[in-house]
């Protein structure tokens, strides 16, 4: 769900709070101020900076991402793509991945699969943001991210068109997957995970993908 707001009105701390939850100051961007971002500002700040922010009702948010979690990122993107390439099914993206959901909407799952028909003549964009929905989005969850703020991201993925969503969750050792942004299944360490018609035949034990540390 979007809350459309007028650029010219400034912000208080309860917009942010209604909008977003409880998020930690540090990870909003306060230059620009919220409610004037663009997408320009998304690539320049990476481009000059090496930071990545999602973009939403004209604000900048950052990828709230641990060194754990960026580590069970890279397993899945690792497992996801070997899949995907194997069986010529599409792409897989990383982390630093900026996709296009609508307009003015940016969104960077922590890996993210796009199936071929979703990919015009096969050909992989090469602007900085992608005009693309992915058929399924992972995100792993850190302890910056609020509940908020990622109920709000099912909805945004779901009514874009994604087709499947994971959350990571590394405290807990389980997955959450959902078919829909009020629909999901919880899935523990002793499961399999697999990605019904999305990646048909994928199967991977929960337990391989968060493996060493244990902390």
């Amino acid at each position: 769900m979007s809350y459309a707001i007028d650029p010219q009105t400034t912000w208080t701390a309860a917009d942010l709070v209604h909008r977003f939850g409880p998020l930690p100051l540090s990870r909003l961007r306060h230059d620009p101020a919220p409610g004037t971002a663009t997408e320009q500002d998304v690539v320049f700040i990476h481009d000059r900076e090496n930071r990545l922010y999602e973009l939403v009702d004209n604000t900048l948010l950052e990828k709230a991402v641990g060194t754990y979690e960026s580590y069970l990122a890279a397993v899945l993107v690792r497992v996801l793509g070997s899949f995907a390439a194997d069986g010529d099914l599409g792409i897989v993206l990383g982390a630093d991945g900026m996709l296009r959901l609508a307009p003015g909407l940016v969104r960077i799952p922590d890996a993210s699969f796009i199936s071929w028909n979703r990919i015009a003549d096969r050909k992989i964009p090469d602007q900085p943001i992608a005009d693309l929905v992915p058929d399924l989005a992972v995100e792993v969850i850190s302890p910056g991210n609020t509940h908020e703020e990622m109920q709000r991201k099912l909805g945004e993925y779901f009514d874009a068109g994604v087709r499947l969503v994971w959350y990571i969750y590394p405290r807990t050792r389980e997955v959450h997957v959902y078919t829909a942004a009020e629909v999901f299944q919880v899935l523990l360490q002793d499961e399999t995970l697999d990605a019904g018609d999305v990646l048909p035949g994928f199967s991977v034990s929960i337990a391989a993908i968060f493996g060493s540390p244990d902390k």
